[in-house]
């Protein structure tokens, strides 16, 4: 087994596009749930209405590129607030059956036949990213040598890759400033005690509909990488493990961390993808390493979410935190 080829590999895919995709819905939740406390499993809407807006718009419509991204940026707001007003001054748990419920509802409204001819149904919209693509300096494939072996990414595929992690390079700075701030250190002292937080003076309500809608934002942020990735949004692209997935990467690289979300990505995708590629060359060619009746090259493809169930399992039962989480800061204790 080419081991190098393996590890280059799996490092194209711990940077591309799906880690930046990922990367920026995290720091959404990480807002949401890092930050302020709220359950927030609809994730996924919040990136649906902004992909959408991009590229039904454009694509249909033939609006201008630009505009459509300040229509997809209104589009989460407007979302936030029809999830935020009737939940956030229940308990927690009702946000979350909300969200996910309602980015299900959205998902199916999308792709269904009576819009087909607005969204395409489930085969999504596509053709909107001419603009974009303008843009790109890069006219070759770029990459770095790493022994005998070259990482590399196609010339459109590296423009979305350093825009994107530029993009969460913003974000990162964002919710960095943010959280320092007196306003942030509310939303923490909300995720701690609302009560508490109440008493002082402060309108909680109003302040978890703001984070409601920042992290909102930032997910809507990763629908347009989305969008832009695949040249393509489709229903498919977000399903609830869209934001399980998100989820997943806050947890690993540290809730309540501004870095959490980045480090979480590139190690998810990373893991992910390297078992992928691992299990593929022990059980595929035409000279497997394990026999048959140990696994075969169907049963491999699923070994890859068994293994990252277990460490997931192990992740909430010996550092809850997270991998880089403060326990002072936040802990999730699964035992």
């Amino acid at each position: 087994m080419n081991w190098i080829s393996v590890l280059t590999q799996t490092l194209e895919q711990a940077l591309g596009p799906s880690a930046v995709i990922y990367c920026l819905a995290a720091i959404g939740l990480n807002v949401h749930f890092g930050y302020t406390g709220l359950l927030n499993f609809g994730q996924a809407a919040f990136m649906m209405v902004a992909a959408y807006s991009l590229g039904s718009l454009v694509s249909k419509a033939g609006w201008n590129f630009w505009l459509t991204i300040l229509v997809g940026l209104a589009a989460a707001v407007v979302l936030a607030l029809l999830l935020g007003v009737p939940t956030l001054r229940l308990r927690a748990d009702y946000l979350a059956i909300v969200t996910i419920a309602a980015a299900e509802a959205v998902r199916l409204v999308l792709g269904s036949v009576t819009l087909k001819k607005y969204f395409n149904g489930q085969d999504g919209v596509f053709g909107f990213t001419d603009s974009f693509a303008a843009l790109n300096p890069f006219n070759s494939s770029m990459g770095f040598s790493f022994g005998d072996n070259t990482v590399s990414w196609r010339p459109y595929q590296f423009f979305v890759i350093v825009t994107g992690w530029t993009v969460v390079a913003i974000c990162c700075l964002i919710v960095f400033l943010l959280m320092r701030s007196p306003w942030g250190r509310v939303l923490k002292g909300i995720r701690e005690d609302e009560d508490a937080v109440r008493s002082l003076g402060k309108n909680v309500y109003s302040y978890k509909m703001q984070s409601l809608v920042i992290g909102g934002l930032f997910g809507a942020l990763a629908g347009f990488y989305s969008g832009l990735a695949y040249s393509n949004a489709s229903p498919s692209d977000f399903v609830a493990e869209t934001t399980f997935y998100a989820y997943t990467i806050l947890l690993l690289g540290g809730a309540a961390r501004v870095l959490g979300p980045v480090v979480g990505a590139i190690i998810f995708w990373g893991f992910l993808s390297g078992l992928d590629l691992v299990f593929d060359k022990l059980t595929g060619g035409g000279d497997p390493i394990l026999p048959a009746w140990i696994m075969t090259s169907s049963q491999a493809s699923l070994m890859r979410l068994i293994a990252l169930g277990l460490v997931l399992m192990l992740l909430m039962i010996y550092r809850p935190q997270g991998i880089f989480g403060n326990r002072r800061e936040l802990a999730l204790d699964a035992r």
